[in-house]
């Protein structure tokens, strides 16, 4: 499976089979908050989604905007993409993040109050993409590069939100603010098994989100339940989250953890561990990923089947798929998004502790969406 290059000298990554352990149960890992103006989630005992592990090489016909390079999902599709960014020979430090990505599909909250309301501050498609940047939060590195950065201390997006975030937020409307952000609507998408009706009515059906990365910085600091743990993608639904992508580094390890959280519709997170283990007394991760080690992450729902892929240059893929005919998400009324950024999941460490991780490339398709 090949999805992209790490960067303009990368070469193509390995295909594998690499079989994760899935662990059920609830826990506090992720406040799992809505957005600011959405209700707060409920969560109870449930018997859902088994999961395995495949790859698979077969060409794509998806169309990509992004220019470091297109190549296999898996399976065909006639996706159409959004956001995207250059290989990293084209990605120049001078500039603002969005004069090197395509940000206008994407809105940004950041651990600021500068509207004084009491919340973070939302960046809106317009404002963002129009060369937007914040020293302290969301900017251009010095290899060009785009940073996000979240210390534990800040302002969070609502009340029901336990930790800070320095997070996109897919807006599929682009800026026309005659469409709610909230909804099964032209901002929103929903997954290929929901009703026809549900279809018709959302911005796109299934999707994609395509990532590479490094994450420069996790936090040091607080109980060892929390301290170390960021993620980095999602898929939002209106209260719950399919799917949550950590990165956690423990202090005493050289090498970090990759595994995934599929919460059910009002029920518990069912956990998979790709690489390493989620424990907080986990030992250094023999095939783990250091501190500013490049990778890609690659989320994509077909219908009811989530797989999730970490690919790194020279190394085998981890491919994780994810069953999720009895989570819920087909349901008329759930509408999906995709989040990309740091979501800090420490709120017990000094204030100024912080996660950080610089993104050079960042796509998101839909069937049926044109950008």
């Amino acid at each position: 499976m090949v999805f992209g290059k790490l960067l303009e000298f990368s070469k193509p990554f390995l295909c594998a089979v690499t079989f994760s352990l899935a662990i059920s149960g609830c826990s506090d890992e992720s406040d799992r908050s809505p957005e600011p103006d959405a209700g707060s989630s409920s969560s109870s005992s449930s018997s859902s989604s088994s999961s395995s592990s495949s790859s698979s090489s077969s060409s794509s016909s998806s169309s990509s905007s992004s220019s470091s390079g297109g190549g296999s999902t898996g399976s065909s599709s006639s996706s159409s993409s959004g956001s995207s960014s250059g290989s990293g020979s084209e990605l120049d430090p001078h500039l603002p993040p969005s004069s090197n990505f395509d940000l206008a599909d994407w809105y940004l909250s950041v651990p600021s109050d500068d509207d004084g309301n009491g919340k973070a501050d939302s960046i809106k498609e317009d404002e963002l993409n129009s060369g937007y940047g914040n020293s302290n939060y969301f900017y251009t590195g010095e290899d060009g590069g785009m940073v996000f950065r979240c210390p534990i201390g800040g302002y969070k997006t609502s009340t029901n939100t336990s930790y800070t975030r320095t997070e996109l937020r897919e807006m599929l409307r682009r800026g026309d603010t005659d469409i709610d952000t909230q909804g099964v609507n032209k901002n929103n998408w929903v997954f290929g098994s929901a009703p026809e009706s549900a279809q018709e009515a959302a911005g796109g059906v299934d999707g994609v989100l395509r990532a590479t990365l490094a994450v420069n910085h996790v936090t040091t600091t607080g109980d060892s339940g929390q301290v170390g743990r960021v993620i980095v993608g999602q898929i939002h639904a209106n209260d719950d989250e399919p799917l949550r992508l950590y990165y956690r580094k423990l202090p005493e390890n050289n090498k970090g953890s990759i595994y995934i959280a599929h919460e059910v519709l009002d029920g518990d997170d069912i956990w998979f561990e790709m690489i390493g283990s989620r424990s907080s007394s986990a030992s250094n991760p023999a095939d783990g990923i250091a501190l500013n080690e490049i990778f890609s992450y690659e989320i994509k729902v077909e219908g009811d089947t989530l797989t999730v892929t970490i690919a790194r240059d020279g190394k085998d893929d981890v491919v994780q798929v994810v069953d999720m005919s009895e989570s819920g998400y087909d349901d008329p009324d759930q509408y999906q998004y995709f989040k990309a950024g740091v979501y800090n999941q420490n709120n017990t460490g000094d204030e100024s502790d912080y996660v950080q991780a610089t993104f050079y490339t960042l796509e998101n398709s839909h069937d049926g969406y044109d950008d």
